[in-house]
């Protein structure tokens, strides 16, 4: 197990990763396994991706130092049509979120879709907007998704949009597991 780097962060900023291209959640990863290396402690919530076997939890869940938790139905949200359940998933998932940010059990939570639920009015923006301006200054906050609202880009520290130039889905080529899920 790695050896913890410090006490506590001595600052953690927001981070966002959002955009049409691919890569948001696996950015985000790759700064949770850079975290995880250096023996920080880590918090994973997604939203609106249920039960589904996505490859990446199944490892994150193997690994010391971090606590991975997901809300959603298993289909997908369809955002002409949201259903009051997926609303409620979406609210656990902000509020576990929240309770392990302020827990000081946690150097870094991410929350994975985050924007495209706000977007989408699965949460309200403005509870996303409370619990960054509730981040203790030592904790670092990751949040996913396209449609990132500008309120929160210009509250960011750190604002990465992926760009999609051309993508297989285009193409008609599906999901591949271990690879795209």
């Amino acid at each position: 197990m790695a050896e913890r780097v410090s006490e506590q962060l001595s600052q953690g900023l927001v981070q966002i990763f959002t955009g049409d291209g691919k890569g948001k959640t696996s950015a985000a990863l790759g700064a949770v396994l850079r975290a995880l290396g250096n023996g920080l402690r880590v918090y994973f919530v997604s939203l609106m991706k249920g039960d589904y076997p996505y490859g990446e939890r199944n490892i994150l869940s193997q690994l010391p130092n971090i606590k991975v938790a997901s809300f959603g139905r298993r289909s997908f949200v369809d955002p002409a049509n949201v259903k009051p359940e997926d609303k409620e998933q979406a609210r656990q998932a902000l509020a576990a979120a929240r309770e392990a940010m302020l827990s000081g059990n946690y150097d870094l939570v991410v929350l994975d879709e985050v924007n495209i639920a706000a977007a989408w009015k699965l949460v309200e923006l403005d509870e996303v907007i409370r619990l960054i301006q509730d981040k203790p200054p030592n904790v670092e906050l990751i949040l996913t998704g396209r449609k990132a609202d500008a309120k929160l880009v210009q509250m960011a520290d750190l604002v990465t949009e992926m760009l999609k130039i051309k993508h297989p889905y285009d193409e008609g080529v599906a999901a591949r597991k271990g690879i795209e899920y």
